[in-house]
């Protein structure tokens, strides 16, 4: 077992020192372009000031034969654009690919002063963690990189599933996780081709009042045990989950009910895959005005979060203090980037 004063040394000589803290970054949504698209590409300079993250995929969805035009064009993407406070992030392929390493030795050597995080797809354990966290420090000193680039994990297995904690707190280097529930209903066997949401035939039925009267029904969420493990995870190691992608793009009601129960659930954003889910994750994991307003309230009776008040009605104490906080600071991350929101906060 690693020391613990040992875990936040460089890897590699010459690499920049691990963070000990994540940086306070607004990440709503983790907006997906295909790089290998010229004309994806053209519309960066105007998404960058409607997303919190732009994210260059480079694996699933696309094609075998545009790999390497989508790697070149991720690269030509983040040279072309100053990011300011929106994160970019890159989707590498998979460990297991034969692109993988021309991914990283390319793109570390060619914009790692840009870019943010690489999301890891289909991790199993922390041993895929550890092997990308010292490839990253040797390319980082390799090129001079000057502030280390973090690790996003999908959770797309069901062996990552099992391993969740280990590989939360497997690197000082790791961001967060999302889950990734089309590949991982395919290694559950599950029988669903959804992607993300619920599913009409996985539902809870109430009793029978009487014979042959009917029974109510409701759809349940195929999902709600992981990202609820997931969440635990992150939580304890101080990173931040993400809720995937929801693969209907015709259902926005849908799309936004599961995006906010995820919201509630603690996830601090989701995917968005079409242009339409931007403002839906924007809408949803900004906090309610009106909540905001009410925890304000809470936090300004009681400046040091001890004792009890009585605010409209409801007893509030240290635990409703705490969940206070994190709603107001939550607000000013998103008042920051947000003046509408801002003056809706009262921030």
């Amino acid at each position: 077992m690693k020391l613990p004063r040992d875990f936040f040394k460089p890897l590699t000589i010459g690499a920049p020192a691990p963070l000990r803290e994540l940086p306070v970054r607004l990440e709503r949504m983790i907006h997906f372009v295909p790089p290998h698209m010229e004309k994806v590409r053209a519309k960066v300079p105007d998404l960058i000031a409607k997303v919190d993250v732009v994210l260059g995929n480079l694996e699933d969805a696309i094609p075998i034969e545009a790999k390497e035009a989508a790697r070149r064009g991720f690269i030509e993407m983040a040279k072309a654009s100053d990011f300011g406070s929106t994160g970019l992030w890159t989707r590498i392929n998979a460990l297991n690919s034969p692109w993988v390493l021309d991914d990283l030795f390319e793109i570390v050597r060619e914009v790692g002063d840009k870019l943010d995080v690489v999301m890891l797809p289909k991790v199993e354990g922390p041993w895929d963690i550890h092997y990308l966290d010292q490839l990253l420090a040797q390319l980082e000193a390799r090129h001079q990189v000057r502030k280390p680039i973090l690790i996003h994990a999908i959770l797309e297995t069901a062996e990552g599933v099992k391993n969740v904690e280990a590989i939360a707190a497997a690197s000082p280097r790791m961001h967060g996780m999302s889950l990734g529930p089309a590949d991982l209903a395919a290694s559950r066997a599950m029988k669903t081709t959804r992607v993300g949401g619920g599913h009409p035939d996985y539902r809870v039925l109430a009793d029978a009042a009487e014979a042959g009267a009917p029974r109510a029904s409701a759809q349940q969420d195929l999902w709600h045990y992981t990202v609820a493990k997931m969440v635990d995870a992150c939580a304890s190691a101080g990173i931040k989950p993400f809720y995937g992608p929801f693969g209907d793009f015709s259902d926005e009601a849908a799309c936004e009910a599961q995006f906010r129960n995820a919201f509630l659930m603690g996830c601090a954003g989701a995917w968005s895959l079409h242009p339409t889910q931007i403002d839906i994750a924007k809408k949803v994991f900004s906090p309610d005005p009106a909540e905001v307003r009410f925890a304000k309230k809470i936090l300004d009776a009681m400046p040091d979060g001890s004792g009890a008040v009585m605010i409209d009605g409801k007893m509030q104490d240290d635990a409703t203090w705490k969940q206070a906080k994190v709603i107001v600071d939550l607000a000013r991350i998103v008042a920051a980037k947000d003046p509408a929101l801002a003056a809706e906060y009262g921030l």
